[in-house]
């Protein structure tokens, strides 16, 4: 990422590429955070507009990925934070997801409906891993957490969908 101190220009077209690269990805983990349409394209938006004010001081010791991720984590539980947040309805079908590449098989929806059923803690890593494909030390890097903090929520996102799907019991 060194194009990146050059002139305005470079900057722009590598802020380009990384918008290019990363929006889709960050809007449906956003959306699996707050799960809400609006304020997830919002926090993207936002993440963005962050990103783009600190690209130049990004000195590459993660990937662009795990430095967006993490904008993006601290950005949704801002708007989480939020006030008004509380009053708004919260209740999700899979229809309402951003598309993915590849239509979801049934068993993919059953699952996703039950990831975004976790306790926010929990859910915020399983997305990470399994949606975002990030390593266990690039989302504590992300999240602020040590890395066997994430392997232990990991593990127990596991054990509570497995209760679940396998069990099926409904949880909260």
């Amino acid at each position: 990422m060194d194009v990146v101190k050059g002139p305005d220009g470079i900057r722009d077209e590598v802020f380009s590429e990384l918008v290019e690269a990363h929006q889709t990805s960050l809007l449906r983990m956003c959306y699996m955070v707050l799960q809400d349409r609006q304020q997830a394209e919002d926090a993207v938006q936002e993440t963005f507009f962050k990103a783009y004010r600190a690209l130049e001081h990004f000195r590459g010791g993660s990937s662009a990925k795990t430095w967006l991720t993490a904008i993006a984590m601290n950005t949704c539980r801002d708007m989480r934070r939020s006030a008004w947040r509380r009053y708004v309805d919260r209740r999700l079908t899979p229809e309402d997801l951003p598309a993915a590449i590849l239509p979801p098989e049934e068993d993919d929806r059953e699952l996703t409906m039950q990831v975004m059923r976790l306790p926010d803690k929990l859910r915020k890593v399983v997305v990470l891993y399994y949606y975002q494909d990030m390593n266990t030390v690039d989302i504590a890097k992300s999240l602020g957490l040590a890395q066997s903090s994430v392997t232990a929520r990991l593990k127990r996102a596991r054990e509570k969908l497995r209760e679940v799907l396998e069990g099926g019991d409904d949880h909260d």
